[in-house]
């Protein structure tokens, strides 16, 4: 049996639960599903609120399901997914324009692979100031970003294979000023009280 990752729940023996993180604008919803490598990958929606995601994943196809009835109605024909090789990131477009008090119908405790995703999240208050509210689908170069695994600016000034020159040459200033200067004598404190103008 394949080992179980954080978040994989099993339910009725054969189906896991994927973890699933969630945020939400007045108009839509950001629904992360957190399965790498997913195949076979299918998605439901119905206007008044269904949301059913299906797909197997591993060596073995180990297949994982989410059922959830979210709190509204949405636009389906206005939803759209995001898929790379960790997640499925589905933008579901709100059928009415406003804030939701939770994601799903059900009251009380929440599903335990369902979590708020902070990166996403922004406040109703504050939907309006933050930078990166509509977020685009569109292609991104991560490349272009500077986040690691490629070339930098940080180091564009100095040259290919001299990332210490800087501390040689501090060296070779330093013997440079103590062979230029002769060291001074220093004067000893006097242990004689000082005398009061």
């Amino acid at each position: 049996m394949a080992e179980m990752k954080e978040g994989e729940r099993t339910v009725s023996g054969e189906c896991r639960h994927p973890a699933v993180k969630w945020a939400q604008r007045s108009d839509k919803l950001f629904i992360t599903v957190e399965l790498p490598d997913a195949k076979n990958v299918k998605l439901k929606l119905e206007p008044e609120g269904k949301f059913f995601f299906s797909a197997t994943a591993g060596a073995d196809n180990v297949p994982y399901e989410v059922d959830l009835d979210l709190f509204d109605k949405i636009n389906v024909d206005e939803s759209k997914t995001s898929t790379t090789s960790r997640s499925i990131v589905y933008l579901v477009k709100k059928a009415e324009d406003k804030w939701w008090s939770r994601l799903i119908k059900q009251e009380g405790v929440r599903p335990v692979f369902l979590k708020v995703d902070w990166d996403k999240w922004v406040d109703e208050d504050e939907e309006d100031t933050k930078p990166g509210t509509d977020m685009d689908f569109g292609d991104i170069d991560f490349s272009k970003l500077n986040m690691g695994g490629g070339p930098s600016d940080f180091d564009a000034d100095v040259p290919e294979g001299d990332y210490d020159s800087d501390t040689e040459e501090e060296e070779v200033r330093e013997e440079e000023n103590s062979a230029h200067n002769e060291p001074k004598a220093t004067v000893p404190p006097s242990t004689e009280p000082e005398a009061k103008a």
